[in-house]
């Protein structure tokens, strides 16, 4: 039991710092503010993150709950390509309406520089899980090509999907990004389709 409230404590305070975030901007939200709307306590926050810098790499989580959400969403008999398209557009779509381009620009920054664990590239998040189980649900019913392994898929997919975030983000979100994903992805997944 303490495990499972240890994760919604540590829940609670990703949530709230990233909607802060996206509200007030990253300079201008502290720890105290975070804390406060977490109605969680210092002490919580130190436990899980040695600064509000270290919440950056925690957006990979929000990414994976909106991913746990949509997986039930998604019919089973639904073609491996359009469950891929539907992901992208969801989280996208999120992206466009909650997490800001200085916050993401930040994360995929951070990610470059950082020495230790880069969250974006876990293999062990919920992310690369639905992918894989995707690409291989694709691949046995012959709806992708059976050429290549379900990982060289999936780091190809995920690669192409950080690349369209890098774009937004250097375009300044000139365009909705989920709008332009929903023209992109089939493009690229039509090279995956046998």
């Amino acid at each position: 039991m303490p495990r499972k409230t240890g994760r919604n404590t540590k829940g609670r305070i990703v949530a709230a710092a990233w909607k802060l975030f996206y509200e007030q901007g990253y300079d201008n939200t502290t720890v105290e503010d975070i804390v406060f709307a977490s109605e969680t306590s210092k002490g919580s926050f130190y436990h899980y993150f040695s600064g509000k810098d270290d919440l950056l790499g925690s957006l990979s989580m929000i990414f994976d709950e909106k991913y746990e959400e949509l997986r039930a969403t998604l019919p089973e008999a639904m073609p491996a390509a359009q469950k891929l398209i539907t992901l992208s557009h969801e989280l996208f779509a999120m992206i466009d309406n909650s997490v800001s381009i200085e916050l993401l620009a930040r994360l995929l920054s951070a990610q470059l520089v950082t020495h230790g664990e880069k969250h974006l590239l876990d293999r062990s998040r919920t992310y690369f899980k639905l992918l894989n189980q995707v690409i291989r649900c694709g691949q046995e019913r012959g709806e992708l090509r059976d050429d290549m392994t379900v990982n060289e898929i999936v780091k190809a997919y995920a690669m192409f999907e950080r690349a369209l975030m890098y774009d937004w983000c250097l375009s300044g979100g000139e365009y909705a990004l989920s709008k332009y994903a929903d023209q992109m992805i089939p493009i690229f997944l039509a090279g995956f389709k046998k």
